[in-house]
């Protein structure tokens, strides 16, 4: 059975400390409401540990140093007074799973939902964003992507300052509402991966340079604060600390996975890279369990891919963001930033079908280098394809979502290709009612940290020419309101109902159609039919073909063009199985495209046709 080995386990009738902090001579542990102290005895390589009698579970604590200042503890599972206060000890094997017959997940076949806890609901709390969860299930979901909830600072947070790596945020509940957020999902039939930062510490409440200053290294640098130390001086437990936090929401919260934050800032020159080893011990720790692992990788490197026994990272997936860039171009006619690189025209769309990643070693003019690594064999679902995520949809002036930027129709064809692609997709919560809130950025700091952050809200949207004459009209992200405005309003899945009637019909096309479900894109293929329309045919079994026929422009009419793949297959015919155009979406009216052996398709929308 996999145990911790670090901050406070909880014995019989008792609770052992220990604690890494080389650069101190002596650590005691200090019981608050207690007047006695613990002092911990030194071990080899700069551990200090000892067994208190008498404590147990709910007691808080700190790490008393050197005999001078108080901190929490490094490993603490819970900080119910925040990143600044004690830590509490909490005994992990107090929650009574309900999961016996949970196995895992594995990547065919899922789709991705990203949330914020803190904004998915009104509450912003794991127990009420549990009482969502059938509605996901009954949707098509199948595997919560949540971002990150290590402890942070304030009373909002995107997650990503996180500076209490083991212990889940106090806003979102008490130190088991994650395990029963995850216990709720198993029992809907849905996994649950988190979004982990391993590349930086938030700014405040990071006091682990108070127990060793090996944590974090000068020789690499991240846009976000100091990178962390996996591969320099002093290294070996600082990797510890990492690969056991990563296990740790493996086997303690029975997690299906995790979601790696911008691994291009995850550096390694040593021997076995950390992504390599976090895999090994990951997959371990969840044993029996199956569990799947996806890289955020703006570099698109491929290795991650690779298994580790082959020089690669062993992940299962990674983001793809030319998919995204693509479409948002061709939705909106806006080429601004890194979006510059993308067309939005229908070869793009093609190939991020075929090949995955769109730029494999091409030069950018973005980036003023080569960007991108060849894609050979690795399979559709290692790529995760989205049109909106945290991010995307943040980083313009006011957070507005895609499909208020868009043609309706246009933005319905998009989600055709999104949700019948051969990669694995991911929406965005609310994506799929069409939510009317926005998502900003949104971080509680205090003092000058707030006004910093203000200042590099507005230098990350300047590079956006719309943007940058506009900067006083950013939403202040430290700001109550502007967290407010970006929380979900749940009953519009009423009021939208069109929107997730499409999200819903496409997803089950998806999960039972068996051509489409078969996610190769080894049998696809496709075709440019005019500046603005495309098809992608899908080989089925004994000719039992589909054809996706996307028009993001205006009406194309004509005889049957030359094109082969629009040939029939032996039936001879096709015949309509879906349309984007259904009034059940809010479209105009479904037109059979192949009627009559006179091929015409609808401007700004999406139809799927099968063999026969």
């Amino acid at each position: 059975m996999w145990k911790l080995g670090l901050g406070a386990e909880v014995l019989e009738g008792a609770t052992r400390f220990r604690v890494w902090a080389p650069k101190r001579q002596r650590v005691e542990v200090v019981l608050d409401g207690d007047a006695r102290t613990v002092p911990l005895s030194p071990e080899e390589n700069g551990y200090f540990s000892a067994t208190a009698p008498g404590v147990g579970a709910g007691v808080l604590y700190r790490y008393r140093l050197d005999g001078g200042g108080s901190f929490p503890d490094p490993c603490s599972r819970f900080q119910p007074q925040g990143p600044h206060g004690p830590s509490l000890v909490v005994d992990p094997a107090a929650y009574r799973w309900r999961d016996e017959d949970w196995r895992g997940v594995t990547l065919p076949g899922q789709v991705l939902y990203e949330l914020h806890v803190g904004a998915f609901t009104r509450e912003g709390t794991f127990d009420a964003a549990a009482r969502e969860l059938a509605e996901l299930r009954r949707l098509g979901v199948t595997l919560i992507e949540v971002m990150p909830v290590a402890e942070w600072p304030g009373r909002f947070n995107w997650g990503y300052d996180g500076v209490d790596l083991y212990a889940p945020s106090r806003q979102y509940g008490d130190e088991e509402s994650l395990k029963r957020f995850v216990d709720a999902a198993h029992a809907e039939g849905l996994g649950v991966i988190l979004d982990a930062v391993y590349n930086h510490l938030g700014p405040s409440g990071n006091y682990l340079k108070e127990f060793s200053d090996d944590y974090f290294t000068a020789r690499h640098h991240t846009e976000w604060g100091e990178a962390i130390n996996f591969d320099g001086s002093g290294a070996g437990p600082v990797r510890e600390f990492f690969l056991r936090n990563a296990c740790y929401w493996i086997a303690e919260f029975h997690l299906d996975g995790l979601r790696l934050d911008a691994t291009q800032r995850v550096y390694d020159h040593g021997p076995t890279h950390i992504l390599a080893e976090l895999s090994r011990r990951t997959r371990e720790a969840a044993s029996p369990r199956r569990i799947v692992l996806i890289a955020e990788n703006d570099a698109e490197e491929v290795r991650h891919l690779a298994p580790v026994d082959k020089g690669g990272y062993g992940m299962d997936a990674v983001w793809t963001d030319g998919f995204h860039h693509a479409a948002r171009v061709a939705l909106t006619g806006r080429r601004e930033a890194f979006q510059a690189d993308y067309s939005g025209r229908p070869q793009e769309f093609i190939a991020a079908v075929k090949r995955g990643f769109l730029y494999q070693g091409q030069r950018s003019s973005w980036h003023g280098k080569e960007w991108g690594t060849p894609v050979t064999t690795e399979p559709a679902q290692a790529f995760v394809f989205y049109l909106q995520n945290h991010d995307q949809i943040a980083n313009h002036l006011d957070g507005t979502r895609l499909e208020h930027l868009a043609s309706p129709g246009a933005y319905r064809a998009m989600t055709a290709l999104l949700l019948l692609a051969p990669q694995t997709p991911l929406l965005f919560m609310g994506q799929e009612f069409g939510a009317s809130s926005p998502f900003t950025f949104f971080a509680d700091h205090e003092g000058e940290l707030d006004e910093a952050v203000r200042r590099g809200r507005k230098a990350a949207l300047a590079q956006f020419p719309s943007c940058a004459q506009a900067l006083d009209h950013i939403p202040d992200p430290g700001a109550e309101s502007t967290f407010a405005r970006c929380k979900l309003d749940v009953s519009e899945r009423r009021t939208h109902r069109e929107s997730c009637d499409l999200h819903r019909d496409l997803l089950r096309i998806r999960r039972d159609d068996p051509v489409i479900s078969a996610q190769s894109r080894e049998r696809i293929d496709g075709a440019v039919l005019s500046a603005e329309a495309f098809v992608l045919r899908f080989f089925g079994a004994d000719g039992d073909d589909r054809l996706l026929l996307v028009n993001l422009g205006a009406d194309l009419d004509g005889s049957p063009p030359s094109e082969p793949l629009l040939a029939p297959g032996r039936s001879g015919q096709w015949r309509l199985i879906w349309s984007s155009d259904d009034p059940r979406y809010g479209g105009p009216g479904i037109v059979d495209p192949c009627a009559g052996g006179h091929w015409r398709l609808p401007g700004r929308s999406a139809m799927l046709i099968g063999a026969g």
